[in-house]
Order: C-alpha cells, then structure tokens, then sequence
C-alpha cells in the first residue's frame, strides 16, 4: 500500500493535513477494504484524503475530524459500489447480447463454517444495517462517530444499532437451521 500523494505547494493547505493523513491512513485504508477489497482501496482511501486535502477548512477542528473522515470513506465507496453496478449491469447485457451458453454451474455442497454464515447473513441485511454494523464492531467508531459519519442523531443510532443486530442474529439463524436441514443425509435401504 502506497502512502504517497502527490504535494503541489501552491495548494498544500498546510502542517494540519499531514498529522492527520498520518494518524487516519491506515483505519480508511482498511475501512476501505473490508468493504472494497484490496483491488479498489488504495484508490478509494487516497480519494478520502484527496478530499480532506481540497476541504480541510471545513473539516470540523475538534476530535470529530476522523468521524468526517469515516464520512467521506462511507460516501466514496458508495460511489465504487454504484459503479461496479453499473458495470455489473452493462456486462450481464453485453453477455446476454451475445447469448453464449456457458452451462450450468457447478453445484456442490459444502459444510459452511459460523463466519461464512455470518457473512452471509450480514450481506442478507440492508446497507444501512450492514454500514451500522461494520462501523461499531469493525471500525470501532463511537455512537456519536457513526451519527455524524452517517448524518443521524446519537439516539438514531443507538435504535438503528439494536434493530440491525436483531436483524442479524434472526437471519443468521436462518441460514443456520437452513444449512442443517441441507446437510446430506445417509440413504435408507
């Protein structure tokens, strides 16, 4: 991972920025991702210090600059998810276009472990429950973080928070009486 970007001194806003990219790095970075992949998130986390860069001064002055940080990360990846969308979308169309028959795919069953199942039972949940969730276990961010990261009050979080974890626990359950009642079985004879 590559830490550098690019300084042109007629627009360095100054000794604040750098302290601040020294201190927050590595939290974007893997902010960015658990939720891009490796593939995306040097670029998305140098996009998020690319705009602390340009809008410093509006970056809050007291401890809440690394919750405005997290806020602009959240919104950057939104971008990178509505563009794998996009191209997603144009790929299925391209390939149905052409109408190649690649045949069925390969269907075997395998014994999932607890975080294969929580995993999908977090990406069965909204992305407002998933974000929440990722904030406050993954990142560690505070109540008031993730309110301001996400533009809610304290106690929008707190109710928001137990909802999503409910939500959680219920469809990992789910999938976890679903896969028991799956699991291969021994023939009668």
């Amino acid at each position: 991972m590559s830490r550098g970007i690019a300084v042109d001194p007629q627009t360095d806003p100054g000794p604040g920025f750098d302290p601040l990219f020294e201190a927050n790095y590595d939290a974007i970075y893997r902010y960015c991702v658990r939720r891009l992949g490796r593939a995306d998130a040097e670029d998305a986390a140098a996009e998020v210090f690319a705009v602390a860069w340009r809008r410093l001064d509006e970056m809050p002055p007291d401890d809440r600059g690394r919750a405005w940080l997290f806020g602009v990360a959240y919104r950057v990846v939104g971008n990178q998810y509505r563009t794998r969308r996009r191209q997603s979308s144009l790929s299925t169309r391209l390939a149905s276009m052409r109408s190649v028959d690649g045949g069925d795919a390969e269907s075997g069953s395998t014994a999932e472990g607890e975080v294969e199942l929580l995993h999908r039972a977090l990406d069965g949940l909204s992305s407002i429950d998933r974000e929440l969730l990722r904030l406050s276990s993954w990142d560690g961010l505070t109540r008031s973080e993730i309110g301001f990261v996400l533009g809610i009050k304290e106690n929008a979080v707190d109710q928001r928070l137990h909802r999503a974890r409910s939500r959680l626990k219920t469809r990992f359950d789910q999938l976890n009486s679903q896969s028991s009642r799956t699991e291969p079985k021994e023939a009668s004879a």
